[in-house]
């Protein structure tokens, strides 16, 4: 009897069983982890900085070479196998799964990629629906899976912006380099500060103090989808119009909150808040940094809570249930600070919990949340994990 490899990990060690008993060849394995983004919301998009972690929720590709052109792909979440030809790519999705796999291999191939068929099978276990972005590791996953068969050099930070691309492009949702970049890059026990113009990043240690604690409303609400994008089209709205006397701007990382004082009488006031939040946001990255750096875990948790002030009355993308949550995690012992965390409309929140404390603050939370709303939260405790890699 085959016993398995112990180094491979039991989750790679299923999905090898499983590819070889439907495509009857041995695979690659390639997983690429979720993220959780501790500060700097709706600033990617803005040109300007931001400060996730990847977590311990990853998909996970299995891959072998065909011998003709096409990619076969198998979703083991889905239960659901179909055909593509590499030759005759569609050029947008079609609101599907399998448009965040299609769309990547149209990307790649259109940027010049010599890609090959393959059998491809498909996990995750990256929560749906949370804001943990499951749609950046199954982009950046597939991208490297591709890469790697095909023999061609992988560039990290490539791949993160042509998986971009393809979100963008061919899925259609306007998201901004953020997710895809700490997917490819994350490295165990470490933040990542990334300036979304320039790329320049640089890793800031967590520490041993504290852990990540994030809590899962359940909750999505439909709004969601639709007010991403006129947030977006909003910050974009000012930045046109405070171009008028900031000649040379090119996106709210250029204006100050003193230029924002000056200069925004003329603007709506909701694009003032919505302005308002990205540019006090972006300052809080920074002083996060900081404080990081310094191992002040206070200051640090009072910016996480007023981002979260910010994200809930300036940029209006929080809701009941993650307002809740966070006020039930500051009535919690050991918590630094709790905000929401991801596009909003529901999802989760993002605690920094003193790790002797995570037993209680886990059962503080759950019951006064299932209290209040008849909902049991799911709460997951993380660390930092590392970025894109072959398991097998």
């Amino acid at each position: 009897m085959h016993r398995g490899n112990p180094e491979i990990g039991n989750q790679a060690q299923g999905l090898i069983e499983r590819f070889t008993q439907l495509f009857k060849a041995a695979p690659r394995i390639f997983q690429a982890p979720g993220r959780v983004n501790l500060i700097g919301e709706h600033t990617d998009y803005n040109d300007g900085f931001v400060m996730p972690a990847a977590i311990g929720f990853s998909t996970r590709v299995a891959i072998a070479p065909r011998h003709d052109r096409k990619l076969v792909v198998r979703s083991e979440n889905f239960a659901e196998q179909l055909e593509f030809n590499l030759d005759a790519l569609p050029d947008k999705g079609s609101k599907h799964w399998s448009d965040y796999v299609i769309g990547v291999a149209e990307t790649l191939a259109y940027s010049g990629s010599r890609l090959i068929g393959a059998n491809l099978l498909v996990e995750g276990d990256v929560p749906q629906g949370a804001g943990l972005s499951s749609s950046a590791s199954l982009e950046v996953a597939v991208g490297y899976a591709l890469l790697d068969v095909a023999g061609d050099a992988i560039d990290l930070t490539k791949l993160a912006l042509l998986c971009q691309k393809a979100e963008n492009e061919f899925v259609g949702a306007r998201c901004g380099i953020m997710d895809q970049f700490i997917s490819s890059h994350g490295q165990s026990g470490q933040a990542l500060l990334l300036d979304c113009r320039s790329l320049e990043h640089r890793l800031l240690p967590l520490g041993d103090e504290a852990s990540l604690v994030i809590c899962n409303t359940m909750v999505r609400h439909s709004i969601s989808g639709g007010e991403y994008n006129r947030r977006r089209a909003e910050c974009e709205a000012g930045v046109r119009c405070l171009a008028a006397h900031l000649p040379g701007i090119r996106a709210l990382r250029d204006v100050t909150l003193s230029d924002l004082t000056t200069y925004g009488g003329d603007l709506p006031e909701k694009v003032m808040r919505r302005c308002r939040h990205v540019i006090t946001e972006n300052s809080r990255v920074l002083q996060a940094s900081s404080a990081l750096e310094r191992r002040d875990l206070e200051t640090f948790g009072l910016l996480m809570r007023e981002s979260h002030i910010s994200l809930r009355q300036d940029f209006e993308v929080s809701c009941a249930e993650l307002d809740l949550m966070v006020e039930l995690a500051g009535q919690a012992p050991g918590v630094y600070g709790a905000r929401m965390t991801g596009g909003g409309f529901g999802g989760c929140t993002i605690n920094l919990v003193r790790k002797d404390c995570v037993t209680e603050f886990k059962a503080h939370v759950e019951d006064r949340y299932r209290r209040s709303t008849g909902r049991s939260a799911e709460i997951y405790v993380c660390s930092a994990a590392n970025g894109v890699k072959r398991v097998a």
